[in-house]
């Protein structure tokens, strides 16, 4: 079958053989440039990374560099601030005396630290001496006052109280030479304390109810009473019955026989003469306190025994009024109002002499420091 096709047949497959090599030439040339094209391709993004890379690098150092400029700025100008302060402490040591202006200031500055501590003694002697007087005074004016109160008025119970307060304040010095004025004071105070102390206040008082009642007091008018007297007895001595004994009973009535009328029965006071003995009356009882409060025992006594005798003389016994004011006057005329009140002078001699002991031991001791602080001054460098 090969042999009998024309040569026109034979021919035609042959040529797309020729056409086919020339196309398989060409497809070798394009994928070698696609290949080309990939590589550039590639190498070109490559390049591109890379300059990225590069300007971030380069970014990176200009900051690097601003801050290191920065860092450099802040570095300078503390610099300068260091510069300024050695500047000024230079100055500063040029201004510091020399070793010499130093001792020199030295030696003043101790001598004045010793005058101030001379002085700050002598201040405190003087204020602590003023306060320990004015103190010392003041249990001396206390032990005067107590001894005043005995004497004028017998007051124990003030004189005690002023007493006690004299030694508090001895107390208060701390100070063992004041042994001996607190021991006479303790002797004092016990005497004291040991001293009957009659209630001349309340005295007073019950003295001045009864000058109240003086006041309002009245004369009684006097009452007869309708029982003969001694007509009256006489019936009762006689027979019962007899007419005797009636016509007594009879006449008892109408008349009244009273042979002790004048022993009961006192004048009528009124008006003027009441006020003049309610006033006499009252001048005694007056009398009577002034003298409970000042001790007077005499004065006292007489004062309620005049009182008594004005009762007696211008008052009824049968007036319960005058009766009961009389009977209160008897009782008060035997109440103590004066009492045996102890010395204070020895306790006062012992103050006054701690006093004076204190006094000389301030005056040796202001001496003492002047000599010592004198001694100082010569011997100091």
């Amino acid at each position: 079958m090969s042999e009998a096709t024309t040569p026109k047949e034979q021919e035609q497959p042959a040529q797309p053989a020729l056409e086919s090599s020339p196309a398989a030439g060409e497809a070798r040339p394009a994928s070698r440039g696609s290949a080309l094209a990939a590589v550039a391709l590639l190498v070109g993004a490559i390049g591109v990374g890379v300059g990225g890379w590069s300007v971030w690098q380069l970014r990176a150092l200009q900051t690097d560099a601003q801050q290191q400029s920065g860092q450099l700025e802040e570095a300078r100008s503390q610099t300068q601030a260091l510069s300024q302060r050695t500047n000024s402490l230079d100055n500063r040591f040029g201004q510091l005396p020399t070793v010499e202006e130093l001792e020199e200031r030295r030696r003043l500055v101790a001598q004045l630290q010793g005058d101030q501590q001379l002085l700050n003694q002598r201040l405190e002697t003087v204020l602590g001496a003023s306060r320990q007087d004015w103190r010392l005074a003041e249990a001396e004016h206390l032990l005067r006052l107590a001894s005043l109160r005995l004497s004028a008025l017998q007051d124990t119970n003030s004189a005690t109280a002023l007493v006690q307060a004299a030694d508090e304040i001895l107390r208060d010095q701390d100070d063992p030479a004041a042994f001996a004025a607190r021991e006479q004071l303790a002797r004092s105070l016990e005497a004291l304390r040991s001293t009957d102390n009659p209630d001349r206040t309340g005295l007073f008082l019950q003295l001045g109810a009864l000058r109240e009642q003086a006041s309002q007091l009245n004369s009684l008018n006097p009452k007869f009473v309708a029982d003969g007297g001694v007509l009256g007895e006489l019936a009762a001595d006689s027979e019962p019955g007899t007419w005797w004994s009636h016509g007594l009973q009879t006449l008892s009535q109408y008349f009244r026989l009273d042979f002790n009328a004048d022993q009961n029965i006192r004048p009528l006071l009124a008006g003027q003469s009441l006020t003049q003995v309610r006033l006499a009356l009252s001048l005694a009882l007056e009398q009577a306190q002034w003298a409970a409060l000042h001790g007077e025992t005499q004065v006292y006594r007489q004062a309620l025994q005049q009182a008594g005798e004005v009762l007696d003389a211008n008052f009824n016994r049968d007036n319960p009024d005058s009766r009961a004011l009389r009977t209160r006057v008897g009782e008060l005329v035997d109440k103590p109002v004066e009492v045996e009140v102890p010395e204070l002078t020895q306790s006062l001699n012992a103050v006054q002499a701690y006093i004076e002991h204190k006094q000389s031991a301030r005056e040796r001791l202001k001496d003492a420091p002047t000599d010592e602080a004198t001694g100082n001054e010569e011997g100091r460098p």
